[in-house]
């Protein structure tokens, strides 16, 4: 897998922490986001409202095509369904 370049804040409860148990664990969480944050989990869990014509889209399908696009139309705006 490559490397995200993404800063990670790692918590844990013991005071020292061997070096390959916490490559492990930023792995793990690396593997875990990169699934995540999948274009297709972010059309699922967002909806576009359309102001010009006055529908809200949650289809994935169509949401992946607009989100695709360089720039939303004016009055479009992604809303997160949560």
């Amino acid at each position: 897998m490559r490397s995200s370049k993404r800063d990670l804040l790692v918590l844990t409860k013991k005071v020292s922490v061997d070096e390959k148990e916490l490559q492990l664990e930023v792995e793990k969480l690396h593997n875990l986001l990169f699934h995540v944050e999948s274009v297709d989990n972010f059309c699922i869990a967002n909806e576009i409202i359309d102001l010009n014509s006055y529908r809200i889209i949650g289809d994935p399908i169509r949401i992946k095509r607009i989100i695709t696009k360089n720039k939303l139309k004016s009055f479009q705006f992604v809303n997160n369904k949560n």
